[in-house]
């Protein structure tokens, strides 16, 4: 069924409901119509508040009111809409020449809702001029416009005009998939507003493929959900007709064909009127009466030569060319627009290149002799990069000998307590020697035996402490050589406790009234001491690196204990108890991915947050000047990557600060 006014929402066709009185313009509607600002919006709400019943002289009182008004956008729409309702009448030429103008001041507006109406309108006209495929290409892009809107009413009215166009066409296989595409919209989603539309331009695609069974009960369906559309009823009347003209049911024929002149009669349906006129003359035809069949025809014929005279096919065919001769002059325009720019840029182009070549050239001549310049200067960068690295090396150096002379300086602290051990107890066997020998001469057996029981404890006690102070001269010794670089199975808890005591030793050695109490707590699965095998609990590093790593978080740690201890004053100093701990664990939930984590905590003032990002960065330091080069933290930092292993810190100000070693746990499998 062909929608006479496709653009305008179906569902406000309720008489009643239009705004446009028979005398003026309602002020409802001119003042939601002012509020709006863009063209687009102001042409979807003309199109939604117009209803599909509006009489011509309603919308000559709109079109004089957008006039008065000097509104070009309303005044646009409001004669697309006339031009819709001339259609209906036969009158498609003022519509087509009309609807072309409106679209080519929307498209320089940019306004696609204008552009879609406008193509909608001017697709209706070519298809009362009987142009169908000229009609189909039209539709075809007012549904593409339809659908880059998004709107709903939009697409389905542009869809229905598109069916219609294949109907009259007589290419029913196309409009039935457009027809059942609708259908199948409207009852998914329950557009009951749009459904009679749809069912009766399915039933006009059936009855051009000659389906009257399936055509008539589709479209008594669709008279169930129509709301009053004087256009839309004479159509259907007219369709039924057909059907009924195609079985031979005289009765149904002439009722439906009388509903339908009636309506077409009273609103000068031209194109509805000579399809009554068909109906009946072709029904008398068939059953040869021929007077009425003569009657009916000459009526169709007189209507029709009303409608598709010579003059107005000659003006169709007139606004076509002129709309092909306008498109081609746009083209030429663009063309020679292209043209000019291309031979713009070809100017700005050659410009730019002599420009650029003169800068070039200049440019040539100081490079030169910037060139001798940089020359001299990069020998000198270079110099000095040298001397930077050889001042780096130096520095690298000092902190490795400055961290070697701590650990000495504890070794010969802690080396001491052995070595007094050793002469105590040799003195005393010399005492007990002489006492033996007097004894022996008396006689005394059984003296004789407890002394040279007592001699054989003391020797076992210097036997003990002299492999104490030569495990501390080799760990020494392993210090100070050039690492390796290998790895080796490593009793991680030993060799944490060795470095905490050299390192406290070596603070002692240097400040005898300097104190702290030491924590321990590790690991016994880190131990090789309560292993069945002792290789089970070692891990492969390199004890000589990780040492000084361990050397130098103690030797930061005591520091700062010591720093906050004599920087209190008072009962506060004597109620504040210097602390640092050390503890290890194992941490993972699988085998191979146990991780060993070594934890060096100090009650320190702890590390401001501002500058805890920056305390492994090279030469940064917290220390006063002189009494650090910044490298310590720097070098851990790096033998723990090397390691596969990261190093974070936590602290918190005034209160402590934590150190956390994390390093991958591999169990040795071959005996060290």
């Amino acid at each position: 069924m062909k929608i006479q006014r496709s653009p305008i929402l179906l569902i406000l066709l309720i008489l009643g409901s239009a705004c446009v009185q028979s005398q003026t313009v309602s002020r409802k509607f001119i003042q939601e119509y002012s509020n709006l600002k863009n063209g687009s919006d102001k042409g979807n709400y003309i199109f939604r508040h117009i209803p599909d019943t509006a009489s011509l002289s309603n919308l000559q009182i709109l079109l004089s009111y957008f006039l008065e008004q000097e509104d070009e956008i309303g005044t646009d729409y409001t004669k697309l809409l006339i031009n819709l309702s001339q259609n209906s009448t036969g009158e498609f030429t003022n519509s087509l020449r009309e609807s072309f103008e409106i679209l080519s001041r929307f498209e320089k507006r940019k306004d696609k809702f204008g552009e879609m109406a406008s193509l909608s309108a001017i697709g209706n006209a070519f298809d009362a001029a009987k142009r169908y495929d000229t009609a189909i290409a039209y539709q075809k892009r007012a549904l593409g416009l339809a659908w880059d809107l998004n709107d709903t009413v939009r697409y389905l009215n542009a869809m229905n005009d598109l069916a219609y166009a294949y109907y009259e066409a007589n290419k029913p296989d196309s409009g039935l998939v457009y027809s059942k595409k609708m259908v199948d919209l409207c009852y998914r989603h329950k557009y009951k507003w749009f459904l009679a539309y749809a069912l009766s331009t399915l039933g006009e695609n059936y009855i051009a493929k000659g389906d009257f069974l399936s055509a008539l009960p589709v479209l008594q369906e669709s008279l169930l959900h129509i709301i009053y559309d004087s256009s839309a009823l004479t159509g259907i009347f007219n369709d039924m007709a057909e059907c009924y003209t195609a079985m031979g049911k005289k009765d149904s024929l002439l009722y439906f064909t009388d509903l339908a002149i009636v309506i077409a009669k009273k609103n000068d349906y031209k194109n509805q009127l000579v399809r009554s006129y068909s109906n009946l003359y072709k029904f008398f035809d068939k059953v040869n009466r021929i007077d009425s069949s003569n009657k009916y025809f000459r009526l169709a014929a007189v209507i029709k030569d009303s409608i598709y005279n010579i003059d107005k096919l000659t003006i169709v065919q007139e606004t076509v060319f002129r709309d092909q001769l306008k498109k081609q002059e746009e083209f030429q325009k663009q063309r020679a627009q292209r043209e000019r720019f291309k031979l713009y840029g070809l100017l700005i182009m050659l410009v730019v290149f002599l420009i650029i070549a003169t800068v070039l050239y200049s440019t040539n001549k100081q490079k030169q002799k910037a060139n001798l310049s940089l020359a001299q200067q990069k020998k000198k960068v270079e110099l000095t990069l040298n001397e930077l690295k050889s001042a780096q090396a130096q520095l690298i150096q000092a902190e490795k000998m400055a961290s070697l002379g701590q650990l000495t300086a504890g070794i010969a602290h802690e080396i001491q307590n052995p070595l007094n051990f050793v002469n105590n107890f040799s003195d005393v066997n010399s005492e007990l020697i002489e006492e033996l020998k007097a004894e022996a001469q008396s006689g005394n057996t059984s003296e004789v035996i407890a002394i040279a029981n007592d001699i054989k404890s003391n020797e076992e006690k210097i036997n003990q402490h002299g492999k104490r102070a030569d495990a501390i001269v080799k760990g020494m010794l392993q210090h100070s050589r050039i690492s390796t670089g290998i790895k080796e199975p490593t009793d991680i808890n030993a060799l944490a406790d060795e470095y905490l005591r050299l390192s406290y030793q070596g603070l002692r050695a240097k400040d005898k009234l300097f104190k702290s109490t030491i924590h321990t707590d590790f690991d016994p699965a880190l131990s090789s001491f309560v292993k069945a095998s002792a290789d089970d609990s070692k891990i492969n590093i390199i004890p000589q690196d990780i040492g000084r790593v361990l050397l130098n978080l103690y030797n930061n740690a005591f520091y700062a204990v010591n720093e906050k201890k004599n920087a209190l004053s008072g009962s506060a100093s004597d109620t504040y108890e210097p602390t640092v701990s050390v503890s290890t664990k194992k941490i993972g939930d699988k085998p191979n991915n146990y991780r060993v984590e070594i934890k060096v905590s100090d009650n320190g003032n702890g590390i401001p947050q501002t500058i805890v990002d920056k305390i492994f960065q090279p030469f940064f330091t917290t220390k006063p000047t002189g009494q650090g080069t910044g490298l310590g933290l720097s070098l851990s930092y790096d033998i723990i990557k090397a390691h596969g292993g990261e190093i974070t810190a936590e602290t918190k100000d005034n209160l402590e600060t934590n150190f956390i070693i994390r390093l991958p746990f591999i169990p040795n499998t071959i005996p060290a």
